[in-house]
């Protein structure tokens, strides 16, 4: 199980030093911010889409590793999928952080945040990112902001 545990810290660990996709978009049709005043991280998130498909994603921010991995994790895992599919995905993610059960999802490099559900403050750093993309899904336009509060 130290095996295990070791691999998943070393991938939370690249994906925080060297984030996936970490650059603004050049014109995306939905973005919203993250924010979690306890420890500070800072997210946004930006999309653009083919019909209601995901065409590209991306994210900008500053944070602990948790968050930025997540955010970087997250924009590998959602381009290509439908915003159904992402709120689905979402549901399933958030279980995983809470209890630490994929109920039998196959949540692919996401599991790596099975761990988290033993530190309730690091659940909000890892869904931070997740919860900017459901509100970026959700708007019209207003780019909103949400908070770990």
């Amino acid at each position: 199980m130290n095996d295990l545990s070791d691999l998943y810290q070393e991938v939370i660990l690249d994906h925080s030093r060297s984030p996936r996709n970490y650059r603004p978009l050049e014109a995306p049709q939905r973005q919203a911010q993250g924010h979690n005043p306890l420890c500070g991280d800072q997210v946004t998130i930006y999309l653009a889409f083919e019909g209601d498909v995901i065409k590209d994603i991306s994210f900008q921010g500053s944070g602990c590793a948790i968050s930025k991995a997540s955010a970087s994790l997250l924009t590998e895992s959602l381009k290509g999928r439908s915003t159904a599919e992402v709120k689905r995905l979402f549901d399933q993610i958030h279980a995983l952080m809470t209890t630490g059960q994929s109920r039998g999802a196959d949540l692919g490099k996401m599991a790596v945040f099975a761990g988290v559900h033993k530190f309730p403050a690091r659940v909000k750093c890892a869904m931070l990112p997740w919860r900017a993309v459901v509100a970026a899904l959700e708007d019209e336009g207003r780019a909103p902001t949400v908070s770990t509060e």
